[in-house]
């Protein structure tokens, strides 16, 4: 397990299991709460507006992960201050003082929406800065925080290869729900979790369906793709053929939090009791859709 100072230190924090980790590996991008001070001086919106875009308490519904044998990362600094879903060349040029370089991707869906790597908006589309902002604090915020996060994702990503041959990652998020669809199939409750997979691209299908049966097992209603199919993790990690898979969630938020207060309900324990179960079962799953072997060192 990382050392606490050491942590304090980095953009994310990792906990690990005290004995062998399972190639299964818990994320929570989103849930930072760090906002730095020279952040909350350019922000035209306060803490409390902010806050709206973080996926609260996530890190919390997870935290039993290392307990039963898997790793975790969580981010540290708030998704409104960098956002670890989104590729590190996506950024708003209408957003900094010089234009940018030009190996950026200026033109995306996100982008135009507000929601590059640094967010131009916060929470309901509202604008999160007085003025423009200097390029080079964008570019410093993606080499200290962006850059370091995923070279430790990466890194437990290859370690579970090396020992089990295959690797699969759940990208834990929430969502508001106001943004569910109303129904999950006819005459059926609306979902409480989306599962996102790029549209079957970034987990073979087998590794879905026990992810899937496991959440509805606990009695959880799940759907699709929409209206969440995946970010950046799940587009650059997911190869299958290289038996790393990644499933997106999104968890709808009334099942645990006030997201008008952005606060604890009682609704928070027995949703991480249950998370806690899937986990285990999906752990205990894999072996037998036979993914992949370990990785042996080539011979001398």
């Amino acid at each position: 397990m990382d050392h606490p100072a050491e942590t304090l230190n980095r953009p994310y924090q990792i906990q690990r299991p005290a004995g062998a980790c399972a190639p299964l590996i818990i994320a929570s991008p989103h849930s930072g709460t760090v906002y730095p001070p020279d952040f909350l001086r350019r922000s035209r919106l306060d803490l409390r507006l902010l806050r709206r875009s973080e996926d609260a308490f996530v890190d919390e519904l997870v935290a039993d992960a290392p307990a039963l044998g898997l790793p975790l990362i969580c981010a540290r600094y708030a998704r409104a201050y960098v956002d670890l879903n989104r590729a590190p060349d996506e950024l708003d040029p209408t957003m900094f003082t010089e234009p940018l370089p030009a190996y950026t991707r200026s033109v995306t869906e996100r982008v135009a929406a507000g929601l590059g790597v640094v967010p131009r908006v916060a929470g309901v589309g509202l604008d999160i800065y007085h003025t423009k902002l200097p390029l080079g604090e964008a570019l410093a915020r993606v080499e200290t925080v962006h850059a370091p996060y995923h070279a430790a994702l990466r890194q437990l990503i290859e370690d579970a290869r090396r020992a089990h041959g295959y690797a699969l990652l759940l990208d834990c998020h929430s969502m508001p729900s106001a943004a569910l669809p109303k129904s999950c199939g006819s005459g059926s409750p609306r979902p409480h979790i989306i599962l996102g997979n790029r549209w079957g691209e970034s987990c073979a299908p087998s590794v879905l369906a026990l992810v899937r049966n496991a959440m509805e097992a606990e009695g959880y209603c799940t759907a699709l793709n929409t209206p969440y199919s995946g970010g950046y993790t799940t587009e650059i990690y997911g190869q299958p053929e290289r038996n790393v898979h990644v499933v997106q969630i999104e968890i709808d938020r009334s099942l645990y939090m006030s997201e008008l207060h952005l606060t604890r309900t009682a609704g928070l324990a027995t949703l991480r009791r249950n998370l806690a179960r899937i986990f285990q079962v999906i752990r205990d799953g894999l072996p037998a859709l036979n993914l992949g072997a370990p990785l042996r060192p080539a011979a001398e």
